[in-house]
């Protein structure tokens, strides 16, 4: 690793060995745990440059406490640990520990920070908490995510501004009335999650975006000088709900997910908001197809029709059409699914206005095609599920990278169920390029599923790359 380019004093005493970290390695080398570092960081979309030295350093107690990026490493790969229980002493025991000189803090430093050489794998690290301050820490946190574009740390940094925000106190309580700046920061923390989730996937984000949700419900909690700013308020924090929600549905937290939506669903309603409310059931529905649920997706769609249906956005409606028949396919109703589907076709065509929701940027003809690929899906009509999956990846627009993931792991599941283990090969491989790219527990669910459904069929053109490939990624620690 490179080292710091900020320097310590000396410690009055020798380090003190970390047995604990120590122990947790247990029977693998060093070389080998920082390989299960690096994988763990993968899965966060972190990037970390850890090797066997850095190993020794952390088992030797020569660094007493990692930087934030290994924190999160560290606690991802042991969860329900802390710091201290990984053998490391508190932050604010090892910060500040000698008194800068002139030449440290001056503008040339700073250049020379954000110019510091690449490490192992791109990570660049050019700070150890053990020797910095916290306003150093968080300015190499925001130059790390523009060099790398780590998901997690990127939505740390898009984030912050809103978690950190000057209006909070230290009980994280508002100081006083909110005004617009504060929902301003509100609003553009729920499109910056959309987007980071747009073109990453959930599972990177998800634990990121917690904070500025409490941030949110204290900040309703604090009240509004003036209505139309607490109105602002209310209909921010229950779309954000929604959005953390989303991040726990898509990375498989059903329960969190359920939680999130409920808690949006009771901000509508106590703001009499008919526009929130029919989006957090329209997620809900969403949620109760995926949970196994489908009677329950049938009813959450129903009722968010009835409630949107005065907003007059027929795309909003026909987006509903399919979650409803989403859940007609859960049922095995094929006349039900099918009534919908015909619904949510006719009103798409209907075209766009000015009445449908900010939220609604992802559905377009390619989510429609898509949505209604997982209804055949469902119903076990392969065929007819490949035909309109493949049409949703081809006509996706490339922003949506999530979204492309998903539409052709759609399609290779498909297509393998409907014995074409080639093709479908050949569709999962194209899944297999977007995984550095995309963190999603539910693409890579469906991954597994596929590979399971081709394994009889190792012999087939490019299936058994497809496997060894696949066999390959990384699994959660």
């Amino acid at each position: 690793m490179a080292s710091s380019s900020v320097t310590s004093s000396q410690s009055p005493r020798p380090p003190r060995p970390n047995l604990a970290f120590r122990a947790l390695r247990g029977q693998r080398s060093p070389g080998e745990f920082a390989a299960a570092v690096r994988r763990a960081a993968r899965e966060i979309g972190e990037r970390v440059s850890c090797d066997a030295r850095y190993v020794g350093r952390v088992e030797s107690g020569e660094i007493r406490c990692p930087n934030y990026a290994y924190e999160r490493v560290f606690l991802h790969m042991f969860p329900g640990r802390t710091l201290a229980d990984l053998g490391f002493a508190p932050r604010a025991a090892v910060r500040g520990r000698g008194a800068r000189t002139a030449e440290e803090d001056s503008p040339s430093r700073t250049e020379s920070l954000s110019h510091a050489p690449d490490e192992t794998d791109g990570a660049w690290e050019p700070y150890n908490t053990q020797d910095t301050d916290l306003e150093h820490e968080e300015s190499d946190v925001q130059r790390r995510a523009f060099m790398t574009g780590g998901t997690a740390t990127m939505a740390a940094v898009s984030l912050g501004p809103f978690v950190l925000g000057g209006s909070a106190t230290a009980a994280g309580r508002p100081a006083h009335r909110v005004g617009t700046t504060e929902t301003g920061a509100l609003e553009e923390a729920v499109r910056k999650i959309r987007l980071l989730d747009d073109r990453h996937g959930a599972d990177g984000l998800y634990r990121r975006a917690a904070a500025p949700l409490r941030t949110a419900y204290a900040l309703l909690d604090a009240g509004a000088a003036r209505q139309a700013t607490a109105d602002r308020l209310y209909a921010g924090a229950g779309e954000l709900a929604i959005s953390v929600g989303w991040l726990a549905h898509d990375s498989g937290r059903f329960d969190d997910a359920r939680s999130h939506y409920a808690e949006a669903l009771a901000t509508a309603r106590m703001a009499g908001d008919p526009a929130l409310e029919a989006h957090a059931f329209c997620n809900t529905a969403f949620l109760a197809r995926d949970a196994g649920r489908p009677r329950e997706a049938v009813r959450a769609a129903q009722a968010a029709q009835r409630v949107a249906r005065p907003l007059s956005s027929a795309r909003l409606m026909s987006l509903l059409a399919l979650r409803e028949a989403g859940g007609w396919a859960g049922l095995t109703d094929r006349t039900g699914c099918e009534q919908a589907l015909a619904r949510a076709q006719a009103l798409y065509e209907r075209g766009p206005s000015d009445a449908d929701p900010e939220w609604m940027s992802f559905y377009g003809e390619a989510e429609l095609e898509g949505l209604e690929a997982q209804c055949w899906s469902t119903l076990g009509d392969w065929t007819r599920a490949a035909r309109h999956a493949r049409r949703a990846a081809r006509l996706q627009d490339p922003h949506f990278t999530r979204n492309i993931a998903l539409y052709k792991a759609e399609l290779a599941d498909d297509l393998a169920r409907g014995g074409h283990p080639d093709e479908a090969a050949a569709a999962g491989m194209e899944v297999l390029d977007l995984l550095d790219e995309v963190q999603s527990s539910r693409i890579q669910t469906m991954l597994a599923g596929t590979a399971r459904v081709l394994l009889p069929h190792r012999r087939a053109s490019g299936v058994s790359t497809f496997l060894d490939r696949h066999a390959a990624l990384p699994r959660p620690a």
